[in-house]
């Protein structure tokens, strides 16, 4: 009974199955119908309307376009003002207002520079050649403003003005610049000039310098390079010339040098060591720092115009030094070459910095030329001197056998040779890395022993055995008291002082016994006669 009833209720339920599918299909159908029929309106719909699309596309690609037109002619009215208002400020010329003008020449640049990108305008040829010309003259007015601008403001450097600069220490008195201290204390204050500050002048005011900076700039830009160059080198090397000449420096040859008589020489000398601690810490260095500021930003331009201006000024004052380096060498002239060679010594630095560039080799290594060749003048001058008192011929006795005229030159010689001490080893150091202490030592010790030869030879000159003695212990005391009173003994040492006090004694010994044994004899010639009358 059971199974029957469930079969009858799963028929009823296919049943009901059945017709709902059949109904979701007619349904599906009706609405794939009505879908079909959507399509095709919307289809009739949008070629209906495509006309309109067009139409609407097209009227906004106008407005578009008219937008960008506008715009467009909008700029190009714009630069038009802005070259016409240009164009009036450089009719009237940099004298007014010459940052207007360059303001006015960046415009006329910015505006031809737009003209030449936008080439489809029809009179674009037109108005870039009227700019390119306005450009043209605006930069020969500007070519001439830096001109007019840098010579009216270059002024030449009056001594008082340079030596307001200085240090106290090394301001000349009343008394020549050049003048030397024979015992050469006046140079403490020169070894002491390294730490000094120097006050380098004013040479353009610095509110101008700024200008000159934009002009050159212009210049620079417009392709003026060599105009600018020529300008600048020649208005400032002829302002540096002048204020070397005003100073006192004057260009020397050998042949100069020669003729002059040695006081000249010598004052000459020391001007032009005072001159070449003027122009190297003060003009060149001032030099430096407006060329570097006016010129900002133009490197090989910069490097070459400081070159150029001062290559003139730098070869008179060398070649004075390379004049005195070759000159004849006399024993006097050892101390104003070690001077020569201390303030080369002294500058090297500020000179390698100044003149550090490659367009300024030629002039760096002329001064250190010069260096080496005082150097090298000086140690063979040291060593004339110790042949020249080996071989002095001089005739004149000392009636008294007192110290001789040489003696005391060669003693105040060694003397004033230590006030160069620092100097010479110095010196000695260019030539060779060795003990410079102990190849000082050597030379002096050779200079006192050349000394002492010739004083043997001098003393053979008396007659008289107790004055030859006389003579040697005179000199050889007079040395040795001189050596334990300055820097020599600390040089030569204890034991050469110690040595020569012996040779002192033995000579005033052979003086005393050679004396004794004339009073001896004296009296032995008057007992004779005595006898003789008693007879």
């Amino acid at each position: 009974m059971g199974v029957p009833q469930a079969m009858a209720a799963l028929r009823d339920k296919a049943a009901l199955v059945r017709e709902s599918l059949q109904k979701s299909q007619t349904i599906t159908e009706s609405m794939v119908s009505i879908l079909g029929s959507f399509d095709h309106r919307l289809s009739s719909l949008e070629t209906a309307m495509r006309p309109t699309q067009i139409r609407t596309h097209s009227i906004r690609r106008a407005h578009e376009n008219i937008d960008k037109t506008l715009k467009a002619a909008e700029a190009i009215l714009g630069r038009f003002d802005l070259t016409r208002k240009a164009e009036a400020k450089i009719l009237r010329g940099p004298h007014e207002d010459l940052e207007s003008y360059l303001e006015a020449i960046d415009q006329l640049r910015s505006n031809l520079q737009y003209f030449t990108t936008h080439k489809c305008f029809k009179r674009t040829s037109g108005i870039i050649t009227h700019a390119n010309n306005l450009l043209t003259k605006a930069i020969s007015k500007l070519e001439d403003e830096f001109r007019n601008l840098l010579t009216n403001y270059s002024k030449v450097v009056e001594p008082d003005r340079l030596f307001d600069g200085l240090p106290d220490s090394l301001r000349p008195s009343a008394t020549s610049p050049g003048k030397r201290n024979d015992s050469k204390k006046d140079s403490d204050n020169q070894k002491n000039s390294e730490n000094a500050v120097y006050t380098p002048p004013t040479l353009i005011p610095p509110r101008v310098l700024p200008l000159l900076h934009n002009l050159a700039q212009q210049m620079v830009q417009a392709g003026h390079q060599q105009q600018l160059f020529r300008i600048y080198r020649d208005t400032r090397a002829s302002v540096l010339e002048q204020s070397l000449r005003k100073l006192g420096v004057e260009r020397l040859s050998k042949d100069d040098v020669q003729k002059m008589q040695w006081e000249v020489l010598e004052a000459k000398i020391g001007n032009w060591i005072h001159y070449m601690r003027i122009a190297v810490k003060m003009l060149f260095a001032g030099e430096k720092k407006i060329c570097d500021q006016i010129l900002a930003g133009i490197d090989s331009l910069r490097d070459q115009c400081y070159a150029e201006i001062t290559a003139n000024s730098v070869s008179v004052l060398l070649s004075f030094g390379e004049a005195i380096a070759k000159s004849k060498r006399s024993p006097e002239k050892l101390f104003v070459l070690l001077d020569m060679y201390e303030i080369m010594r002294e500058l090297q630095s500020e000179i390698d910095y100044l003149f550090g560039t490659k367009s300024c080799t030629e002039m760096r290594e002329s001064a250190q030329s010069l260096t080496k060749r005082l150097a090298q003048t000086a140690q063979e001058t040291f060593g004339d001197f110790e042949e020249a008192v080996a071989k002095d011929a001089t005739k004149t006795a000392v009636l008294d056998g007192t110290v001789h005229p040489l003696t005391s030159y060669v003693i105040n010689y060694v003397k004033f040779l230590f006030d160069y001490k620092t100097t010479l080893e110095q010196l000695f150091q260019e030539f060779e890395e060795s003990d410079t202490e102990a190849q000082l030592k050597t030379l002096t010790k050779r200079i006192m022993e050349a000394l002492q030869t010739n004083l043997d030879g001098k003393s053979k000159q008396y007659k008289d055995p107790a004055l030859t003695q006389l003579f040697l212990m005179n000199n050889m005391h007079y040395i040795v008291r001189s050596v334990r009173r300055s820097e020599a003994k600390d040089l030569l040492g204890d034991d050469w002082v110690q040595i020569h006090r012996r040779i002192v004694q033995q000579h005033a010994n052979q003086y005393k016994r050679i004396s004794w044994a004339k009073v001896l004899f004296a009296r032995l010639i008057l007992c004779i006669h005595i006898a003789r009358l008693a007879c």
